[in-house]
């Protein structure tokens, strides 16, 4: 089944939730869950986390892992629905696109894990919509499965893209182009 529309919010909540709750029951899940976080070591993006005000890795991963795990949810329920990989590429705030991720970065388990239940996981880079905003059809399902989402996280591409010029800025301070995808420093002792 393809539609190019999104289902009602309170069908896709449910069925995220569903989805969430199967992932967190897996047997698999601490492992996936312990991979995860470790994979922080190699979070080094400079426009993704850094947009948290007082980003902090050890504070902030297990939140984001939840976030994470929640935004997951909410496409695979929008493509369990609809059939459509396009439509279920739903808008997620970057910062927790960035651990969304990390998550896709343990192939095996989540494949695993998503194969047992029987959803599929869906992110694809070029086609991702990191443009969440309050109101969209990502917050009204969130809101309905889980409550207010938290605006640490979950912030508006607006206000994101007010901090990813801030950060910009300071960056090329220090001598990083692009926002950290170049420099010309050299490592002559």
């Amino acid at each position: 089944m393809s539609t190019n529309i999104v289902p009602p919010a309170d069908v896709t909540a449910e069925r995220a939730q569903q989805i969430l709750a199967a992932i967190e029951a897996d047997p698999e899940f601490p492992a996936f869950r312990a991979a995860t976080l470790e994979y922080s070591s190699d979070w080094q993006c400079f426009t993704g986390f850094p947009v948290i005000e007082r980003w902090n890795l050890d504070a902030d991963k297990e939140p984001l892992l939840t976030e994470g795990l929640r935004a997951l949810a909410i496409k695979a329920a929008v493509y369990a629905l609809t059939g459509d990989e396009n439509v279920a590429e739903v808008p997620i705030a970057v910062p927790v696109d960035e651990m969304t991720h990390a998550m896709i970065a343990q192939p095996q388990l989540l494949a695993r894990i998503a194969g047992r239940f029987g959803f599929q996981v869906i992110h694809q880079t070029d086609q991702e919509h990191t443009n969440y905003m309050p109101g969209c059809v990502t917050d009204q399902v969130y809101r309905l499965a889980w409550g207010e989402p938290p605006v640490r996280y979950w912030l508006a591409k607006d206000e994101v893209d007010r901090r990813l010029a801030f950060l910009a800025d300071r960056y090329a301070s220090i001598g990083l182009g692009r926002s950290g995808r170049e420099h010309q420093l050299t490592f002559a002792v």
